[in-house]
């Protein structure tokens, strides 16, 4: 089979790493624009990245996981 049989479906779509990837890149992407702001020109994504890893990327992690945690036991509950 090839590739161009499977359709344009890209198979890393429905990959729940993949999703979780493009979650946190939006929010590097959301740092890197604010942070641009307040300096009064674009910062470039490696310091974005580099300065939301160090100031947000563990408090961010923790807050996904609790969310991750209520939804699922809201699930549970409701089955």
């Amino acid at each position: 089979m090839s590739t161009t049989d499977t359709g344009d479906q890209d198979p890393l779509e429905g990959s729940i790493f993949y999703q979780e990837f493009l979650i946190e890149k939006d929010e590097i992407l959301r740092h890197k624009w604010i942070e641009s702001e307040k300096a009064g020109y674009d910062i470039g994504f490696e310091k974005a990245l580099i300065d939301w890893m160090l100031r947000h990327r563990s408090c961010w992690l923790d807050r996904r996981r609790k969310e991750r945690e209520a939804r699922e036991a809201r699930r549970f509950r409701s089955s």
